[in-house]
């Protein structure tokens, strides 16, 4: 496996890494294990925690450096990129702040004696990440883990090599101990080896469906606990009641954020017929005005896609659609540049015999449906093998919320896009994987939640 920094703007090779060996992953392995050890008996909580906030200090204070080397690794906007280490950033306080108290002894009642829960570490995690999201992938995972006392290793994508080594860079900075997180260039054989490691008690991965199955079949045969994310088909149900003007500067962020890479984002809207014509009408408008190019210059508003085989994988999927019926709105057509952009394209007319229908198009791509009523809406939302987020966009909130809560996903956003934040649990259903991260579900996600009980004497 080659990783190397290749400039999606202009598909030039920055900067090679050499693979790791057999020798020095059994060297980090026995580091975290150690690490790990320590921490069960000596605590050292306080220290973490000012670690995390260290970590924190050094990404704002650095922000531009941390920016660029996202961008140049996978093309994302260089302003997008600085919201990403500023959310990083967020997530390592949130956990600091937040550890005395999700580290608190639980009590349970029960009339035949005392019982408390206390939640203790269990051992080095094993994070398998993705490009679209260099830091913030890693820190949801890294900053829960390593404040409760789990050490972690990674294997970050091959495409984004600079992030990952940055991020390993900023741990040591912000005077985490040596074994507290490592990242390995390691190949899937390597990854398969650590995953079985009596060492290591638990893998996450964020990635593709075969890329879920098969860590989640390692770690199953070597009984080790899984949580998986695995993308998003994300419906945003348009109703009755829908302020339309208001969706005028929300539509182009809902799908062209990251050039439409984001698992989370909107990606089939679906509008009641009364409001189909309009809805169509402004996101067209809305996507006419992105404008593609540098993703260092800030007048720039669509990312180049994360490498070449990214946007042929994107083209090859609106051919598929088109080729079995979808209707071309706006878009697909090419950009003249050696950088790996596609065009911002709208879709419609896409059936459920279309090959296209339950498919993620990891790009920026809109496809519209129309639908007669609400009711149809859910059933059409519902009609997918993916449940990770969606949107329910109406002015009777209350109502939109019902609607939401009939909707087979791990996340709704009401009148509003994805959003992440420290303090929200993250995860799907379906194929889109299972477990929680942020938040104090994500934070317990790899502990032992150990009962003590005593009966009554």
């Amino acid at each position: 496996m080659a990783y190397e920094t290749k400039y999606p703007f202009t598909n030039e090779v920055l900067k090679t890494y050499e693979n790791i060996s057999d020798q020095e992953i059994e060297k980090h392995l026995e580091n975290g294990h150690r690490l790990y050890k320590q921490w069960r008996k000596k605590g050292q909580l306080e220290d973490r925690k000012a670690v995390l906030y260290k970590v924190a200090e050094i990404l704002r204070r650095d922000i531009d450096k941390y920016a660029e080397i996202m961008t140049k690794d996978m093309g994302k906007l260089f302003e997008e990129a600085k919201g990403e280490v500023e959310l990083s950033a967020s997530i390592a306080e949130y956990y600091a702040d937040k550890a005395d108290e999700f580290l608190e002894p639980i009590p349970f009642e029960t009339d035949t004696g005392d019982a408390y829960v206390v939640r203790q570490a269990t051992g080095v995690i094993m994070a398998v990440e993705p490009w679209n999201f260099p830091y913030y992938q890693i820190m949801r995972v890294f900053a829960p883990n390593y404040v409760a006392g789990n050490p972690m290793v990674l294997k970050h994508a091959s495409i984004c090599p600079g992030s990952a080594q940055a991020f390993e860079d900023l741990v040591k900075e912000a005077g985490g101990q040596e074994g507290a997180y490592k990242n390995l260039f390691a190949d899937y054989d390597q990854v398969a080896k650590v995953i079985a490691d009596p060492r290591v008690s638990g893998v996450c991965l964020t990635g593709s469906e075969r890329g879920g199955a098969t860590i989640a079949e390692i770690a199953g045969r070597n009984l080790k606990k899984s949580t998986l994310e695995l993308g998003g088909n994300d419906a945003f149900i348009v109703l009755d009641d829908a302020n339309l003007d208001g969706l005028k500067e929300l539509l182009p962020g809902l799908r062209l954020n990251n050039a439409g890479q984001v698992c989370t984002s909107s990606k089939r809207f679906i509008v009641t017929e009364k409001n189909y014509d309009a809805f169509l009408e402004i996101l067209v408008g809305s996507f006419k005005g992105a404008k593609w190019g540098d993703p260092m210059d800030p007048e720039t508003t669509l990312a180049p896609l994360s490498s070449a085989k990214a946007k042929e994988e994107v083209l090859e999927k609106i051919q598929l659609a088109v080729d079995n019926g979808a209707k071309v709105v706006y878009g697909n057509e090419p950009i003249d540049h050696p950088g790996n952009f596609v065009m911002q394209t709208i879709l419609t007319d896409i059936t459920k015999d279309n090959p296209i229908f339950n498919q993620e198009i990891f790009g920026p791509v809109a496809i519209v449906h129309k639908v007669k009523d609400e009711d149809e809406a859910v059933e059409l939302a519902n009609d997918s093998s993916y449940g990770l987020g969606g949107s329910v966009y109406g002015e009777d909130l209350d109502h939109a919320r019902k609607v939401a809560e009939k909707v087979e996903t791990g996340m709704s956003f009401m009148n509003s896009g994805w959003t992440s934040l420290p303090e929200l649990p993250f995860g799907g259903v379906k194929n889109s994987g299972y477990g929680r991260e942020l938040s104090e579900l994500g934070f317990t996600a790899f502990l032992n939640e150990h009962l003590i009980y005593t009966p009554k004497q």
